[in-house]
């Protein structure tokens, strides 16, 4: 039996009895934790076998965001602290291998420290490009301005996912870094022209097309659809994310539940599906909001069920790694170079 296209949060530390129901009944293709799902090393390994088992897959995807900086779900006292993304870049600029071997470092570390906890995808790498005046919702989470270095910094961190065993989801496809809004609460508006957007915003994207999973942005552009979002916009995804960019992967929607989206949360669902989404997201554990997105979103079939299978089977056994000694060397490189890493 198929999995349905949606990936699904949970509220807590433990599921519930009702959640658990609902995972089994629904059968999302996979879950997503946040800080109010961890408390331990333990305890979260738990509730990551809990998740599979009641969707009855043993190799369910379980994501995470764990970029470094502010953007990290584990945290102290169990698990170190990352560099944000702007450290990469100020290395880069110093050194430019230094930059990459920095940025692939830190990807390799948090790759060990997920895949300890059954944790089998992380949303990183980002390609968003910040500009001057856009919304700090981005900010020091980016790895430059220009679209070559970021690229390039990207790769090397989806190097590192790939080499500790982790899957990597590319983001905010097409970009984010010129919303002058968080999402979380409101709709921003990019009024760029499509030709620059095409020589800065999209281009760094393009380097990192083959990547087997990628999240939208709930952005609006419009040169290109004034009228929707990059999540809900059937041009934007044909013609930008699976035209200009050439992304052929499995695309996920960023969380259905941001207030950037309008319209219910059924509404929104399936504004994602028709667009051309392979898959929604649902980040906040509010199990009413859960069984609409489930109502609305089909069982994975056709291009995205084959996207979805060819993503997973990319995922690699992860490598020999020395944790100790990388943790050692990421922080050489960072102190070599005078850069604090938060």
């Amino acid at each position: 039996m198929n999995s349905r296209a949606f990936i699904t949060g949970v509220s807590g530390l433990e599921l519930s009895a009702e959640e658990r129901e609902f995972i089994q009944s629904e059968r999302p293709w996979g879950f997503i934790l946040f800080k109010r799902n961890i408390a331990t090393p333990a305890q979260v390994t738990q509730l990551v076998g809990e998740l599979r088992k009641a969707v009855g897959e043993a190799d369910a995807p379980v994501l995470i965001d764990q970029e470094g900086g502010r953007v990290q779900r584990l945290g102290p006292p169990h698990w170190p602290i990352y560099p944000p993304g702007a450290v990469f870049d100020a290395l880069y600029n110093i050194d430019r291998a230094a930059g990459l071997s920095a940025a692939r470092l830190s990807a390799r570390l948090i790759a060990a420290d997920l895949l300890d906890l059954g944790i089998t995808v992380d949303c990183l790498p980002l390609a968003d490009l910040p500009v001057p005046g856009a919304d700090a919702v981005i900010g020091n989470r980016a790895y430059g301005t220009e679209p070559g270095k970021v690229a390039a910094i990207a790769r090397a961190v989806t190097e590192g996912l790939e080499q500790g065993g982790v899957l990597p989801v590319l983001k905010h496809i097409p970009g984010h870094g010129r919303a002058t809004a968080d999402t979380h609460f409101r709709l921003p508006e990019v009024d760029t022209p499509k030709a620059e957007l095409e020589r800065s915003d999209f281009a760094a994207f393009q380097p990192l097309a083959d990547l087997p999973m990628a999240m939208t942005a709930h952005v609006v552009f419009s040169a290109l659809d004034p009228a929707h979002p990059a999540t809900t916009s059937a041009t934007i995804i044909e013609q930008v994310i699976r035209g200009v960019i050439g992304f052929q992967g499995l695309l996920m929607s960023d969380d259905v539940s941001m207030n950037a989206l309008a319209g219910t949360i059924a509404e929104r669902t399936r504004a994602i599906v028709t667009a051309g989404c392979d898959m929604v997201l649902h980040c906040n554990g509010n199990l009413d909001e859960m069984r609409e997105v489930a109502r609305e979103t089909p069982e994975l079939s056709g291009k995205a069920l084959d996207r979805a299978k060819l993503a997973l089977a990319s995922r690699k056994a992860a490598q020999p790694f020395d944790r100790q000694a990388a943790r050692a060397e990421l922080d050489a490189l960072i102190n070599r170079a005078g850069i604090l890493s938060a």
